[in-house]
């Protein structure tokens, strides 16, 4: 029967070993013969145990939302399309309102927009007008003298920058996930409405600059009409800045602004030109956009007609984006519209047929550059631009240098330990060389089965095991020769030892 039950024991640990070196060692395909060798074995060591950021290489950033600038565009958005709405609107006999001007505070935690009317009486008609078509939730609403005034109290303030982060840690995480980052560590940090994002574990250093220039891009999406005469006309262009905002009085307004004109297959331009070196150009279009990249429901980065490297970004709307989009352009067949990105007008088509659901952005872009745009905007807008606050990088080389040293450090320990344990134990130690050996076997198994990370740290808590395990066997054997120079017998002081370590009864 102790036969029975010591065989039973030795096939279990036999089974756990075996299992213990296929998870730390063995391959996670069939095997070949190249993964019997020293380099197949070191290979798949490589590839079973997840390594951090310490070991492999990589960053740690800390980023910024700007939720001053947030709130800034909110206040500004809500003061124009105030102003747009109160304008627009007519009291019961079919008159303006009389609405003069409108403007906007947004600074040092104090954002106010004000309507001015020429007369106070029409205010809660205009501030009916203005509730219809702008969201002032959240948002404090009085009047002084002919001036209607919404304020933003700081505890909304907080709120609205709190939810800011929130959106933009989500749109980071879908940007990194979609650069195939394995595990990465993306958290809040600091206070509720600081606007800190912690990233780490961020890809190699190869890639690192392309990465942050990835996740921090803002990429706002609008279709705007131009303001120019229809096709077969071409579409209007202006040589400077000055010359567009002369076609519309000598300023901007509502709803006419002067964009960049940046088109890259502009065929007046030679094409071997730097685009520093290029002649600007400028259009106007129509305020506000016809729909924008929240409407967006995929993007994706084709091949250009021509083949080659040219490539460029094709768009599909959400169901209400559709409906929108083609409401607008069944309504204006042969006029121009500007594909706009970040306040600069990419391209510029003419509408040939009412279309619903999908459009392109054309213009020479690379594989990697129209990716990134394809990516960013599928993730949607960021609700404000980044900045990097703090950024450590660790290189592969200091990695693999705390690797080396870290394993060196193991073996020598390991080494150690053995020839103490087989010179002052003699052969009871080679049990405990063969205990101190499974036990770092199954714990490097037990990383890989859970998916641990193992970091410069958990080397050192490697060594840190190696020497408990030695703690314990030394303890055990003491107790074993205290028990025998007591008179018993060989098998009760192993019996003894084991069972009761230091602990005296006798």
């Amino acid at each position: 029967m102790k036969n029975t039950g010591l065989l039973i024991r030795t096939t279990i640990i036999i089974v756990i070993t075996l299992v213990a070196v296929y998870l730390v060692f063995g391959p996670r395909r069939s095997p070949n013969a190249s993964d019997f060798t020293l380099q197949g074995i070191k290979d798949n060591l490589a590839k079973n145990i997840n390594l951090g950021l310490d070991l492999k290489g990589g960053s740690h950033l800390v980023m910024r939302v700007k939720t001053e600038e947030y709130l800034k565009r909110l206040a500004e958005n809500n003061e124009s399309g105030a102003l747009l709405a109160a304008k627009e609107a007519k009291d019961e006999a079919g008159n303006p309102l009389g609405v003069t001007d409108g403007s906007v505070v947004a600074e040092s935690g104090n954002y106010q927009v004000k309507i001015n009317l020429t007369d106070a009486s029409k205010a809660a008609a205009v501030i009916d007008a203005v509730k219809k078509k702008v969201d002032f939730v959240n948002w404090t609403e009085s009047t002084s003298g002919n001036s209607i005034i919404w304020s933003l109290p700081a505890q909304a303030q907080g709120r609205l920058k709190e939810q800011a982060t929130e959106q933009a840690l989500k749109i980071i995480d879908s940007r990194i996930n979609a650069f195939g980052v394995k595990e990465p560590t993306l958290q809040r940090q600091g206070a509720a409405d600081s606007g800190q994002i912690l990233c780490c574990k961020c890809p190699a250093l190869r890639i690192q600059e392309r990465v942050k220039a990835f996740v921090g891009e803002t990429s706002r999406l609008e279709l705007m009409k131009i303001v120019s005469p229809p096709n077969p006309t071409p579409v209007q262009i202006y040589p400077s800045k000055e010359a567009a905002l002369q076609s519309i009085g000598g300023k901007e307004s509502d709803s006419r602004k002067v964009l960049l004109y940046t088109d890259r297959d502009d065929s007046a331009t030679a094409a071997n030109t730097p685009p520093d070196q290029k002649p600007k150009q400028y259009v106007v279009v129509e305020s506000p956009a016809v729909v924008d990249g929240s409407e967006l429901r995929d993007a994706a980065a084709l091949q250009g007609k021509g083949g080659g490297s040219d490539y460029q970004i094709s768009f599909s709307f959400k169901p209400g984006g559709a409906q929108k989009f083609g409401d607008w352009t069944g309504k204006n067949i042969g006029n121009y519209m500007a594909v706009v990105l970040n306040d600069e007008v990419k391209s510029a088509a003419y509408i040939k047929s009412q279309i619903f659901d999908s459009g392109e952005i054309s213009g020479r872009f690379t594989k990697n550059t129209a990716d990134d745009l394809a990516l960013t905007l599928k993730s949607g807008a960021l609700p404000a631009g980044i900045e990097y606050q703090e950024e450590r990088t660790v290189g592969p080389s200091l990695g693999a240098d705390s690797i080396r040293s870290g394993v060196a450090a193991s073996i020598g320990g390991l080494i150690f330990v053995i020839l103490f344990m087989l010179a002052y134990y003699r052969g009871s130690g080679v049990n405990a060389v063969i205990a101190l050996m499974l036990n770092m076997l199954l714990t490097l198994a037990a990383l890989i089965v859970f998916g641990s990370t193992l970091t410069l740290p958990g080397i050192a808590g490697l060594i840190l095991g190696i020497g408990m395990a030695v703690d314990s066997n030394v303890l055990i054997f003491e107790r074993i020769r205290e028990e025998l120079r007591a008179g018993f017998t060989v098998s009760e002081a192993v019996s003894m030892g084991f069972d009761q370590g230091v602990c005296h009864d006798h």
